[in-house]
């Protein structure tokens, strides 16, 4: 096995040796300098050498083995019908990364042709591609053991197989699925394995299945973008982390987020939270259906979803340019969980913000992240009730400049001029009613003490009386439209001046919703509630008939004899059983021993 350690200045693509069409393509992405471990690979993979790469993420790996594999089908003639290339991802979001980077750079190679098959999507689009004929397949594991045992997929023309993120396939518990596809490709096909550590599992991959293979080791001066600002905060002096997230919702100057927790649990949690603030928001976790997913990133990247919340699985392969700020919530599970994290701000050379909340326990791994970084993670204050309120001063006198300047305000100067002429009020006091109203619920102004969690109370909007029992309503938005619990109370208590008391059971099925709100809800509430939207969807509350699922029933605890309400032996009961034990133990003793003179 040999070894290349990258040293010097990679050359120019031009004299790499890739085919026209695919030197066409680079220079219309606007790639001028190959990267370090594409200096490195493109040359033995154009000479038909198996490779053995470790790089971080984002170090360009997915060009490195993108293009000269389409160069050399560019020379060979692409349109076959069997699948000459299979690349193997651990998610589905690399998968269909993967499968766009090939569709660009292999746009001007004539009847080339690919297909990214994953797990949660539906088998027909996948069934028919395949059917058609593909040149490259990007996958995840498991479905394509699917489409082998299908009979769908045919290996008998595959040229290339290449496998992505190896540590990460292992981590998830790919691997033996990994060795199973390998053993069903041809024993004849050119292999690359790229990996950002090379764990013992992954050597025994590359041992059994690769030919003398170069072995590429890319270290960059730093784990991390030098374009991402890192911070840390230290959880504690009375303030809890969802506090600090809301405080830097406020203040923070963010375009999107994305805040990284580590369970499912959580990021519901999150998500309802952030969502109960006015903020759109969504969370991404393992139980998120591919289509909803999907519908979720496209909002995000058109500006309807400006927070995801996300557990590491689901965000990787997250590539979204206004992801201005990462936030780890929870303390990553390792150095390289923490890179992955923060790579999804700072993409195409934008400026990124990541903060990590860490507490006294964390120091140790906090250092290992220092240290796999190379870079030093500066600490921070939370933003203060005055610098808040300095930020709400700024973004609203930035709202009034441009409607200053852009819009005809004469109709609403005559209306100001007629109330303050009717109504005998100062200009400065009607312009000032005319801010706060137009804040609504977020005020310009927190007290010395006051927190962004919770809104402050809307005069206008009294609770409605009501008393009696519940009844079901409908909402005309549901899983289709990514909406989440969080997102319908917030809307009803902002909107209607209900509380949480008066909002029962919600059942969100995937084209409405059905929800319990009082029954004897008012005439002018219900009206209104009709007209209020969650981003660009209204509600369309009505009543309903129909009836909500039923939540499942818990299990009645079974009455244990002598145990308290932990299930447990009381305390006392213990120490009466060791008493008397002991009392047992010094009576047999005294037994045992004989007087003197015996």
């Amino acid at each position: 096995m040999s070894i290349s350690d990258y040293d010097s200045s990679p050359a120019s693509f031009d004299a790499m040796g890739l085919a026209p069409a695919v030197r066409a393509a680079v220079a219309r992405a606007g790639y001028e300098t190959p990267s370090a471990i594409q200096a490195q690979t493109i040359g033995p993979m154009l000479a038909g050498r198996d490779v053995l790469g470790q790089a971080q993420t984002g170090t360009g790996k997915t060009a490195a083995f993108a293009l000269p594999i389409l160069s050399r089908l560019a020379e060979a003639g692409a349109g076959a019908g069997k699948p000459r290339v299979l690349v193997l991802a651990p998610t589905r979001e690399l998968a269909m990364q993967v499968a766009a980077a090939f569709d660009t750079y292999g746009a001007s190679i004539t009847g080339f042709s690919s297909v990214a098959i994953y797990g949660g999507a539906p088998y027909g689009p996948q069934l028919t591609a395949l059917k058609r004929g593909v040149d490259v397949v990007v996958a995840t594991p498991g479905r394509v053991i699917d489409h082998l045992k299908r009979g769908s997929l045919d290996l008998s023309a595959l040229e290339w197989l290449v496998l992505d993120e190896a540590d990460e396939m292992l981590r998830m518990g790919f691997i033996d699925d990994v060795a199973w596809i390998f053993d069903q490709a041809p024993a004849e096909r050119q292999v690359a394995l790229f990996s950002a550590t090379m764990p013992g599992a992954i050597r025994k991959i590359a041992a059994q299945h690769m030919q003398e293979p170069v072995h590429i080791t890319v270290a960059a001066a730093t784990g991390t973008a030098d374009n991402i600002r890192q911070r840390y905060w230290i959880v504690g002096r009375g303030v809890s982390k969802s506090e600090a997230l809301a405080r830097l919702l406020e203040a923070e100057p963010y375009d999107a987020m994305i805040v990284f927790a580590r369970t499912k649990k959580t990021t519901e949690t999150i998500a309802e939270e952030v969502a109960a603030r006015g903020i759109a928001c969504a969370a991404l976790n393992g139980d998120v259906a591919q289509a909803q997913r999907e519908r979720v990133v496209a909002q995000v990247k058109s500006g309807q979803i400006d927070v995801i919340v996300a557990t590491d699985v689901a965000a990787r392969g997250l590539d979204v340019e206004r992801i201005s700020h990462v936030i780890n919530f929870d303390m990553p599970a390792d150095p390289e969980s923490y890179i992955h994290r923060i790579g999804r701000t700072g993409r195409a050379g934008r400026a990124g913000d990541a903060i990590l909340f860490a507490t006294a326990k964390d120091k140790g791994r906090f250092k290992a992240i220092e240290r796999a970084t190379r870079q030093s993670i500066e600490p921070m204050d939370l933003p203060t009730p005055a610098e808040i309120n300095a930020r709400h001063v700024e973004r609203f006198n930035s709202r009034l400049a441009e409607t200053l300047a852009s819009d005809d305000l004469s109709g609403e100067r005559a209306l100001v001029a007629d109330l303050c002429e009717r109504e005998a009020v100062a200009p400065i006091a009607l312009a000032a009613a005319l801010a706060r109203l137009a804040q609504g619920d977020r005020r310009l102004y927190l007290g010395a003490s006051g927190s962004p969690a919770t809104p402050a109370p809307d005069k206008a909007k009294p609770k409605p009386a009501t008393s009696g029992p519940m009844r079901a309503y409908r909402i005309e938005i549901g899983r289709k439209q990514a909406v989440a619990p969080g997102h319908i109370v917030g809307a009803i208590i902002n909107e209607s001046g209900l509380d949480n008391a008066q909002i029962g059971r919600i059942d969100i099925r995937d084209a409405y919703t059905l929800l319990e709100l009082p029954g004897d809800l008012p005439e002018e509430t219900l009206a209104h509630l009709k007209t209020v939207a969650i981003g660009q969807n209204r509600l369309g509350l009505s009543v309903s008939d129909e009836p909500l699922s039923e939540r499942p029933a818990t299990r009645p605890r079974k009455k244990m004899t002598g145990l308290d309400a932990r299930g447990k032996k009381p305390r006392h009961a213990k120490s009466a059983k060791a008493a008397k034990k002991k009392k047992t133990a010094t009576a047999t003793a005294k037994r045992r021993v004989k007087p003197a003179g015996r």
